[in-house]
């Protein structure tokens, strides 16, 4: 099997790569177990030096990977080198933390001695997609590393070129060999990965239909499983919020990674009150970003991933349109062999279409209007989704009780777009899946939490 990666922006290949047949993924998963069982008893300040030298070379190469980012699967430039320091920021910040994070607790009862113990529990299969190629790998490679874990990599097929340069930079690093490994395959292959018996667990960031898929596997050989899968984040202005900078925050988070992202805005609730004059600053706003070449710096939406993935997305907006929404700006299918989508927003948005019910995966917005406060939490939480929520209010603590209290996500923040960072655990509920990542609680996912009891003598 053949993997051809091509670039979004021209629809032209741009390197075919050979597949691994399934005897030599075996082999792989073999290998990685193999350094597994050296690697799990390296000592803390080990691993610390050598996820401090992962972040030193993609430092040191962020520039190459997000032209090769640009060129896979169109993410603006300048976003592509962002990606790669918060990438090398999370190997500083488990560097930093992890040996605290899998300290022995311990904890009083009548033995002897008893405590809680952190142990790896071997090789961890992640299967990650495209539109954060990098972040999304290290965000699970960085903590499963620290923690004495190994892994292996099924990353998405339009990105096999990002896939065997995380490999190179773990290489790079200093890392024993096999400690982790890109597997070049087809999706078809992934339930008979995860029944390899080396396979100890599996992380996967996808769409929620992937997620069922993976999970029930997993869950059928008890195998541990981290779902982070779609989103269609609500994002709630309040009468009383600034408009200008809500405005501002909400086309920021819709248009990142050209709308590409599971915790991009996609729903923005607007009280009644306050529809006119936001819409009328978020038209302004959506209509000054500029789609273009993902090499170009003043870029700021570059092309779809994927043109079926583009086609998708605009057959979502006919739909919406056709039910009764109204498109204020874009919707139009550009001519040519490219992926592009123009910034689009739809008003008029109700339940029953794409654009409420859905997730709306590229540059296109949905307002949908509150009559108050109470309704625009009642909307927010009207979704099958949970995996990050906003809401912009002058009153700070008005909007902490309601981000903490009322909206149901992962995620939710006050005056601000929803972002991951290596400090706060990252996930979602409902259709958005389980578990987390980063943080103190995305270390401890793929650990043997055991208990230690020792009697008295």
């Amino acid at each position: 099997m053949n993997i051809v990666s091509r670039n979004p922006a021209n629809g032209k290949p741009l390197k075919t790569y050979r597949g691994h047949s399934p005897k030599q993924v075996g082999q792989k998963i073999a290998q990685t177990h193999k350094a597994w069982l050296n690697w799990k008893n390296t000592s803390h300040e080990e691993r610390r030096k050598l996820l401090t030298n992962m972040a030193s070379v993609l430092q040191t190469r962020k520039s190459e990977f997000a032209v090769l980012m640009a060129q896979e699967m169109g993410k603006p430039i300048n976003q592509g080198v962002a990606e790669i320091e918060k990438c090398a920021s999370v190997c500083e910040y488990y560097a930093a933390n992890a040996a605290s994070f899998l300290k022995d607790q311990l904890i009083e009862t009548d033995a002897s001695k008893s405590f809680v113990s952190f142990q790896p529990i071997g090789v961890v299969l992640a299967i990650m997609p495209w539109n954060f190629p990098f972040w999304q790998v290290f965000r699970f490679l960085a903590p499963a590393l620290a923690a004495g874990n190994c892994g292996v990599l099924k990353h998405a097929s339009n990105v096999p070129g990002c896939a065997l340069a995380i490999e190179d930079v773990v290489h790079q690093a200093g890392f024993p060999d096999n400690v982790f490994q890109t597997l070049l395959v087809a999706s078809t292959m992934v339930e008979k990965i995860i029944e390899n018996p080396l396979i100890q667990a599996v992380t996967i960031t996808g769409s929620t239909n992937a997620g069922k898929q993976v999970a029930q596997k997993a869950g059928s050989l008890i195998k541990k499983a981290v779902l982070e899968l779609g989103g269609s984040d609500a994002y709630i202005v309040l009468e009383d919020a600034d408009l200008e900078k809500a405005a501002e925050a909400c086309v920021n988070s819709r248009i990142i990674n050209s709308g590409q992202s599971c915790i991009a805005a996609k729903r923005f609730i607007i009280v009644k009150a306050v529809q006119k004059e936001f819409t009328k600053l978020f038209l302004n706003k959506m209509e000054s970003k500029k789609v273009g070449n993902p090499l170009d710096t003043a870029t700021d939406i570059g092309p779809q991933a994927r043109v079926e993935l583009r086609n998708e997305l605009h057959e979502q907006v006919k739909r919406s349109v056709k039910a009764g929404a109204k498109c204020i700006l874009g919707g139009n299918l550009p001519k040519g062999r490219n992926a592009f989508y123009p910034p689009t927003i739809l008003t008029k948005v109700k339940p029953g279409m794409p654009a409420y019910d859905e997730e709306l995966f590229g540059p296109v917005a949905a307002i949908i209007i509150a009559k108050d406060e109470a309704d625009a939490i009642r909307i927010a939480n009207d979704s099958a989704f949970g995996l990050g929520s906003a809401i912009f209010t002058a009153d700070r603590e008005k909007g902490e009780k309601i981000a903490a209290t009322q909206l149901q996500a992962g995620s939710c923040f006050v005056n601000s777009i929803v972002k991951s960072d290596p400090r706060l655990p990252f996930g979602g509920i409902k259709q958005s899946g389980y578990g987390r990542e980063l943080g103190l609680f995305g270390i401890h996912e793929f650990v043997n939490i055991k208990t230690v009891f020792v009697a008295e003598n």
